[in-house]
């Protein structure tokens, strides 16, 4: 069965799916469940990396005066300081890490949430931000949008900060989460490497990949 991942089927302009042959390709070996552990992470971070250049490709950059061995330019540069990566734990350290490779000076922040099994509602244990977050963009990362909860419960309490953007990073989505995301956030934009085609009654993607958390650390 063909996965079908284009943001037209939700017809919503704030959901970017990343359908980079790399990515895509990725994708396909995480979702085998004979992946290892120690594989699923190597990709998981190389993925994590690719979809990076996506979502910061428009970030602003200004111009600061360089030496190169040649001459003196001006040329321009992002600044790294002002960006935030915010990871939901715990499998949004499986993205973290790859997204730091590429801005490594990047502040980072950690939200600890748990779904509870039987609401499937978010419950929040652990929340640790940088200081003066006003000035900041916020690129808030896990694996999942699943029921969206989660993703709406971490997004209540950034804003409560008032960053200057907040954008949300997940490797797969699903129509059920990406409706409750912009039901409650519709100003969210949302970058995925893929929109699968449903929830089932426990609330997993289908056909998804299996738990991130467990997979990632070797405890499923």
């Amino acid at each position: 069965m063909k996965i079908e991942s284009t943001k037209s089927t939700l017809n919503h302009n704030n959901v970017f799916v990343i359908e980079h042959s790399l990515v895509q390709h990725k994708l396909t070996l995480m979702r085998m469940k004979g992946t290892s552990s120690a594989s699923f992470r190597a990709l998981l971070n190389e993925i994590s990396m690719l979809m990076a250049y996506e979502i910061t490709k428009e970030m602003p950059t200004e111009f600061t005066t360089i030496d190169t061995p040649l001459e003196t330019i001006s040329s321009p540069v992002i600044d790294e300081k002002k960006l935030v990566f915010v990871s939901i734990l715990r499998a949004g350290n499986g993205i973290l890490d790859g997204l730091l490779s590429v801005v490594p000076s990047a502040s980072v922040g950690h939200i600890g949430l748990y779904r509870d099994p039987k609401t499937l509602e978010a419950i929040e244990y652990y929340f640790k931000m940088p200081p003066q977050m006003e000035d900041k963009d916020v690129i808030v990362v896990d694996p999942m949008l699943a029921t969206g909860h989660t993703a709406v419960a971490a997004i209540n309490r950034l804003k409560a900060l008032k960053p200057k953007s907040i954008t949300f990073l997940c490797l797969i989505s699903c129509p059920e989460g990406v409706k409750t995301l912009h039901e409650s956030h519709p100003d969210i934009k949302i970058f995925t490497a893929s929109i699968d085609r449903e929830l089932n009654d426990h609330g997993y993607i289908l056909p998804g990949l299996g738990d991130a958390g467990d997979r990632i650390f070797g405890t499923n």
